[in-house]
């Protein structure tokens, strides 16, 4: 099969199409899935389980079919089920024409979207859905600031709790994204740029945050006394797996912070599809590359601030 094959080292890695990679059989209850489109993650080239990988393919959003079932697999999915799935961070192997994800990973593709569209949505929903209703435990009428709004994660943010959550949203990014959010349920939008942005923003509950410092760092200013600052961006050290605490606490001791990674959950994926499918929650947009084209699809995934999420598509839809 093809499959995007990462070379090179983590410091300077080369994308590059390998078309001769085995295709994998599924074991006990594993499951295959035939990839239609996989999405590209930016920054995933860094990410410390791929170079410890035998064989580095990367890629943990996808879209396609299921192709086989493992022998002991005793679950509902059967041959032929149009699936999404996000395969969890130390496993991968998500960019190739063929891949093994685990029952906990996959749900229905959302029915109305393209599998190029479904691919982009699995880490953005589960992050989402983890951050506002499992971990701040948003409630309606709370004010809530996203920034990166204008990302995969922010947009998908907005939506959810504007939507969902019932909460007053305040989206922080660039100008000229500032109509589109409030069509998607921010109430208030906030140009990153301008100076002190920070201090013109008063008692939000929740702050959840895409894109880490200095924005991170700012938005501290802007949460109500035992408030919470949630980051799912790349976090500074002191945030990382409780192996300190960030500066900031000093100056604010009754906030609440967390950083969090996001896990498969098969049921966060089956409610969000249907949010999807009802119209709530509004696809992302896509960029598409063929797969002979992954070097250029890595490249423009690594743009911060683009709009979107780069889709490399293994079985072109048909019109």
């Amino acid at each position: 099969m093809k499959a995007v094959e990462v070379l090179g080292t983590k410091t300077n890695p080369e994308v590059t199409l390998n078309p001769a990679i085995p295709i994998p059989c599924p074991k006990k209850a594993e499951i295959l899935i035939k990839v239609h489109a996989a999405a590209v993650t930016r920054d995933e080239l860094t990410w410390e389980e791929l170079w410890l990988r035998p064989v580095r393919i990367p890629g943990h959003d996808v879209s396609g079919e299921i192709a086989a079932l493992g022998p002991d697999y005793k679950g509902d999915f059967k041959v032929g089920d149009e699936v999404y799935c996000m395969i969890h961070t130390f496993r991968g192997l998500g960019q190739a024409e063929y891949v093994i994800v685990e029952g906990e990973e996959l749900a229905k593709k959302p029915k109305l979207l393209s599998h190029a569209q479904a691919s982009a949505l699995p880490i953005p929903l589960l992050t989402g859905w983890e951050a506002i209703f499992e971990r701040a435990q948003v409630q309606k009428g709370w004010k809530v600031l996203v920034t990166g709004a204008n990302g995969a994660v922010g947009v998908i943010l907005v939506q959810m709790l504007s939507r969902v959550a019932g909460a007053e949203v305040i989206a922080v990014a660039s100008p000229q994204n500032h109509e589109a959010l409030k069509e998607l349920g921010a109430h208030q939008v906030v140009d990153y740029n301008t100076p002190n942005w920070e201090n013109s923003i008063k008692d939000v509950d929740v702050v959840i945050d895409t894109v880490g410092d200095p924005i991170l760092a700012k938005t501290w200013k802007t949460v109500k006394s035992h408030g919470h600052v949630i980051t799912v961006g790349p976090a500074p050290a002191a945030w990382e797996y409780g192996k300190g605490r960030p500066i900031e606490v000093d100056e604010f001791p009754n906030v609440k912070w967390l950083f969090f990674i996001v896990s498969p959950k098969r049921e966060t994926l089956e409610k969000t599809a249907q949010l999807v499918d009802y119209g709530t929650i509004k696809p992302i947009d896509v960029e598409l590359f063929s797969p002979d084209k992954a070097a250029q699809a890595h490249k423009s995934a690594s743009v911060r601030g683009r709009k979107g999420k780069v889709v490399i598509e293994f079985v072109p839809e048909k019109n």
